[in-house]
């Protein structure tokens, strides 16, 4: 339920932008960096500002699930779920970028790649590429490992992952930097290869068994090389032109990242209804 409703208010209503505030947050990272007694500890920064919170939050579950049959700490589950997916609008975001590329103003386009997704290239293909990275990546951090996690072990472990991708984007101590993306590599391990073969099913299913040959135990290879690549071989993505073609290869890895979620939303609907 908690899911489906996330879903719905992501797309019709404006809650996730009230929600999604970090102001507060950041700003005490940007504190604790600085401090003297913390600026050269950074587990003992993370500790405070990421497990800190969860255990908070898992306690306030706790005291919460017997009342009313669990009625009050459904919308804590949902605020959390909607405050852990990622930040900002993807198809708002790749829209500009779109309007330039169909009328093949390439000059246009990596300007708004750059100032919208903070995305660069030397050559118009290039670009393409890294703009269908872009996306195929967004769409996993923002919202398949989220949902992976909350369904699996429930909001702390969804809130746990926001807070260290936080961390590891905002941080400008190198080492707390390191060390959260570090804690969300182990985050993205799972999700991302069961995304793979969610999109391996939804896909190319041979080509992508052959990538997934060498890379399913790869524990050096990132979350974002890894669904970039499975995701191009998946949606069979042809090779960068720009024009109304190059917008038509977003477009289809849009619809086989949605066939996606619906496979994921079928399973999970499956395992609650036998479980």
């Amino acid at each position: 339920m908690v899911l489906l409703l996330a879903v719905w208010i992501e797309k019709f209503s404006a809650l996730r932008q009230r929600v999604q505030r970090d102001g507060a947050w950041l700003r005490e990272l940007a504190k604790l960096e600085t401090a003297p007694r913390t600026a050269a500890r950074p587990w003992l920064v993370l500790s405070l500002l990421v497990l800190l919170p969860v255990v908070l939050l898992g306690l306030l579950l706790m005291v919460l699930q017997p009342v009313a049959y669990g009625l009050l700490a459904l919308p804590v589950h949902l605020l959390v779920v909607i405050y852990s997916l990622g930040r900002g609008d993807l198809l708002a975001t790749l829209g500009p970028f779109r309007d330039a590329w169909r009328r093949t103003d390439v000059q246009a386009a990596v300007h708004v790649a750059k100032r919208d997704m903070d995305v660069c290239a030397e050559n118009g293909d290039e670009l393409l590429e890294k703009v269908q990275g872009y996306l195929l990546w967004q769409a996993y951090q923002s919202f398949f490992v989220v949902i992976f996690w909350y369904f699996l072990l429930g909001p702390v472990a969804a809130l746990s992952y926001r807070l260290l991708a936080l961390a590891a984007r905002h941080s400008r101590n190198p080492a707390l930097a390191e060390r959260a993306a570090l804690l969300r590599h182990a985050f993205d391990w799972l999700p991302v290869r069961l995304l793979a073969a969610s999109l391996a099913l939804v896909g190319n299913f041979v080509g992508v068994s052959r990538v997934m040959l060498h890379e399913l135990l790869n524990w050096d290879i990132s979350a974002r090389q890894l669904v970039e690549k499975v995701g191009r071989v998946a949606g069979e993505v042809p090779a960068p032109v720009v024009g109304a073609d190059g917008v038509s290869s977003l477009d289809s890895l849009w619809e086989l990242l949605l066939r996606a979620a619906v496979l994921w939303y079928a399973g999970f609907a499956l395992w609650t209804v036998l479980i």
